[in-house]
């Protein structure tokens, strides 16, 4: 169905809050139930418009950041790149889509710490990630990365092709003893560069190229005539009775507030809004907040400790235009100084000079002449749970106090890929290190376990103490691992939704 302008005259079987990657693709895999699903979306529709493809309204003007704050650690206000629109923060991701790494999945020692392992293994979710995959038309090749698990399946479609300089990369990866792969992506890359002719990170999705949340799996729910999107509708706290279950969404659309109920009620809002909500549900039986006698919810916050590194050899352009095609994982499972993982390399989308000037302060004609000639690399590290990395809420305003850990593996990261770099012969190598604003891969505020004392939901994501109650976002993370989550969450929502139908649908 298409939104409805004010709060629907339904009754609900199942609500949804939130139609990011988590809330889309549990709502796809149930769509075909027959139950009465009903979503709710704080933002709007994104539409086509002039402001798409320009990189300085993306990135000098901000165009499509939320006009809201969040406070830091310190008290600082900021605005973050959270954004609100049918299909989450993935109407603007790379697409990269991922698997986390067999290894993830059990206690590993990081220069910073040591991981506390899921409760369940990678074999669980294996075939959840292969659904995913296939869910999101994921582009990939088997056989390069030494640290891909083991799939029970190939690749649908094969890899997007590299450039004539990012094959030229390629080789020279390969040259000083690196083991460059494909990178899976869920991108329609001729659909895309119909649109235009332009980069990739951080571009709205409004022609359908990216496989999305809202492209590859709200649209398939929605075909289903018992789906029902709300959107510029706020969830603003959630109910509870005296005997523990969830009886309604206290929500707000039009500036009316009113409850809806639902038998069964599933959070997908991000890691930092999902934890808001249910902080900002406390009440006389749970003054902590729902979901909270751990008093774990909020707290474990991560987010990746990543950096952008241009490599550049001032006699070689690159006029690349979708450079985002291949990883580097040599480092993903030792390289530290007692063999400790150092984390993911991979390509951003090709850095343009109008995107360098926006975001540095370059000349503008000294940024138009770098961009023309840089190679661009993400690093990614992993960054470890913490307890005291948290989200909070004072007088009702998100307070995000993110402690970065692992840093010392980071470092390490970008100082083995610098120094491959230049061996590889691009002689000036610049990075910088991304800013708290952009929790682009927030996770772990309502983290998964086996314990109700010291976890907020069961590896299903179903609430220790709300027995209808669900969350399918990032928040659920035990670990950060160190690639992109947006899979997993994936994969993690399609085995919530089996678990669901076997458990609520069958009674």
């Amino acid at each position: 169905m298409n939104a409805p302008d004010t709060i629907p005259d339904i009754v609900p079987d199942i609500i949804i809050v939130g139609s990011g990657m988590g809330g889309a693709t549990l709502a796809a895999a149930l769509a075909p139930s027959g139950r009465r699903i009903l979503i709710i979306e704080k933002g709007e529709r994104l539409t086509p418009s002039a402001a798409d493809r320009d990189p300085e309204e993306i990135f000098g003007r901000a165009r499509f950041r939320p006009k809201e704050t969040w406070l830091d650690g310190e008290g600082h206000p900021f605005n973050p790149g959270n954004y609100y629109y049918v299909g989450g923060n993935s109407k603007f991701y790379g697409a990269v889509l991922i698997r986390y790494r067999r290894e993830d999945f059990s206690p590993q020692r990081h220069i910073g710490g040591t991981t506390p392992g899921w409760p369940i293994g990678y074999d669980e979710l294996e075939p959840f990630y292969q659904q995913a995959e296939t869910l999101f038309q994921v582009r990939g090749a088997l056989g390069d990365d030494p640290t891909e698990p083991s799939h029970s399946g190939q690749y649908a479609y094969p890899p997007v092709p590299d450039e004539p300089a990012i094959a030229d990369l390629r080789r020279r990866l390969g040259r000083v003893g690196l083991h460059p792969a494909s990178l899976p992506l869920g991108v329609d890359i001729e659909r895309w560069l119909a649109g235009g002719r332009t980069t990739w990170d951080a571009f709205p999705d409004t022609c359908g190229g990216k496989m999305d949340a809202e492209t590859a799996c709200l649209s398939k729910a929605l075909a289903h005539p018992n789906v029902t999107l709300l959107t510029g509708c706020e969830a603003r706290r959630l109910l509870a009775s005296e005997d523990g279950r969830i009886t309604g969404v206290e929500v707000e659309a039009g500036g009316e507030r009113e409850v809806i109920t639902a038998p069964l009620v599933v959070l997908a809002a991000g890691a930092v809004r999902s934890a808001a909500l249910l902080l900002a549900s406390a009440d006389s039986r749970h003054p902590n907040g729902l979901a909270n006698s751990s008093d774990q919810v909020g707290r474990n916050f991560m987010n990746h400790n990543c950096s952008a590194v241009l490599a550049l050899n001032p006699l070689r352009r690159n006029p690349s235009v979708y450079q985002k095609t291949l990883l580097v994982n040599d480092f993903y499972l030792t390289g530290g100084p007692h063999g400790e993982p150092l984390g993911n390399i991979q390509l951003l989308g090709k850095i343009t000079g109008p995107i360098l000037a926006a975001s540095s302060p370059l000349p503008r004609r000294l940024a138009h002449w770098i961009a023309a000639r840089s190679i661009d690399l993400y690093a990614m590290s992993e960054d470890l749970p913490n307890p005291e990395s948290r989200v909070s809420l004072k007088d009702g305003q998100i307070v995000l106090d993110w402690k970065r850990s692992n840093w010392e593996a980071h470092l390490a990261l970008v100082a083995r890929l610098k120094a491959l770099l230049r061996k590889a012969g691009y002689p000036a190598v610049l990075s910088r290190a991304f800013d708290r604003r952009t929790p682009s891969h927030q996770c772990g505020t309502a983290r998964m376990g086996a314990d109700p004392r010291t976890s907020v939901v069961d590896s299903y994501g179903r609430s220790h103490d709300h027995g209808n109650l669900f969350v399918v976002d990032a928040s659920v993370l035990p670990t950060s691992a160190a690639v992109n989550p947006a899979l997993t969450v994936a994969a993690l929502a399609l085995r919530a939704a089996r678990h669901i139908t076997e458990t609520e649908f069958q009674q």
